[in-house]
């Protein structure tokens, strides 16, 4: 009886180790998987939970002055956000991926510019390097 008990002993502690992933030979699995899944593209948006911008008409501007007007309005710069992650711009229309906080327009007039989501209807564009720029994109609408 006790042979018995031992054999179902190690049957269970091998079944146990071989379902637990990253312990011993299972952690080498779990290295082959990360290895093979696709990296983030130099343009693509790198961390965070997919998601969209709320739809409507986003108008863009830049700080303005003590002595002058609050904002200067860049309209070269405002779209309108639709259905299926797109946008219309004056420019033309394309498609926005948003992950997290950081949104990247990856097709049309206004491809690999870069916005970090600051607020549900506001978004600041970011320079080149990845610094806030002063531009500064507010939903000012639902565009129904």
């Amino acid at each position: 009886m006790k042979t018995r008990y031992i054999v179902l002993l190690v049957v269970s502690a091998a079944a146990a180790a071989a379902l637990s992933p990253g312990k011993g030979m299972g952690q080498q699995v779990q290295s082959n998987r990360d290895a093979a899944r696709p990296q983030a593209a130099a343009g693509m948006a790198s961390g965070g939970m997919l998601g969209i911008l709320r739809h409507g008409e986003w108008d863009c501007a830049l700080p303005g002055d003590a002595g002058g007007e609050a904002f200067v309005s860049v309209a070269a710069e405002s779209f309108r956000i639709g259905t299926a992650s797109s946008y219309v711009s004056d420019a033309g229309n394309g498609i926005y991926l948003l992950r997290g906080t950081e949104l990247v327009f990856t097709r049309g007039p206004k491809k690999d510019q870069r916005f970090r989501l600051i607020g549900e209807n506001s978004l600041r564009k970011l320079n080149a390097d990845g610094s806030d720029s002063k531009l500064l994109c507010t939903r000012t609408g639902s565009g129904n």
